[in-house]
């Protein structure tokens, strides 16, 4: 089967030498792609640009992608390519820069310097407006595939963290959702179309699981 996995981390831009991003290594998506092949599935592998893991990539086909808006391209066009299932892990950015004021008296900048932000505005107050989001647009895309995201929460508890995963699945109509972080806890649970969650202690366990989706498929 065909499947695409998304890794890594997008970034949004505030000039020409710096942006707004996060901590994503793009290590489980890899890895996920990795043992995907593994089982015989060819895997066409987008990868956020400042993904610092630096393990093997052994996917059929790795894209690097840089912004929110650039990762949405390339799945549009990864779309037509008849994709079995889609395992969306990149870590994509919640806001992206919008207006900037400079100066105690908060001037608007209402034209970016094209190349560096400079000292000479003095403070800079700058506006962070939400991102449009990629995975309520998935099904659009991919009609017929497997969809699986991901959710990862900070704060709240196991219970509220997979709540907010059977939400996703609701609002997203994706097939399955891989809810970790610091409030779920140790390893990963993983919620299917039935709303029940089970829980696989380490990443080998939920990449089998992962794997096994396609087979029911």
């Amino acid at each position: 089967m065909h499947c695409v996995v998304t890794a890594g981390p997008t970034y949004e831009p505030l000039d020409q030498v710096r942006r707004l991003t996060n901590f994503s290594t793009g290590r489980l998506g890899t890895e996920l792609a990795n043992y995907l092949v593994r089982r015989g599935h060819e895997v066409t592998l987008l990868l956020g640009e400042g993904a610092t893991y630096a393990g093997p990539r052994h996917a059929t086909r790795t894209e690097v992608f840089s912004t929110t808006a650039d990762l949405e391209h390339r799945l549009r066009l990864t779309a037509s390519h008849s994709a079995a299932a889609v395992f969306h892990a990149a870590a994509v950015s919640d806001f992206k820069f919008g207006r900037i004021w400079t100066g105690p008296e908060r001037d608007e900048l209402t034209e970016r310097d094209p190349g560096k932000l400079s000292t000479r505005h003095g403070t800079l107050l700058a506006e962070l407006v939400p991102t449009p989001k990629i995975i309520p647009q998935l099904r659009d895309w991919f009609s017929s595939a497997t969809l699986v995201g991901w959710k990862f929460e900070v704060e709240g508890n196991r219970e509220q963290a997979l709540e907010l995963g059977r939400a996703q699945m609701a609002q997203c109509h994706t097939d399955a959702c891989v809810v970790n972080g610091p409030a779920y806890g140790s390893g990963f649970g993983l919620i299917t179309l039935k709303r029940a969650s089970s829980h696989l202690a380490d990443q080998e366990q939920l990449f089998e699981a992962l794997a096994g989706l396609l087979e029911k498929a």
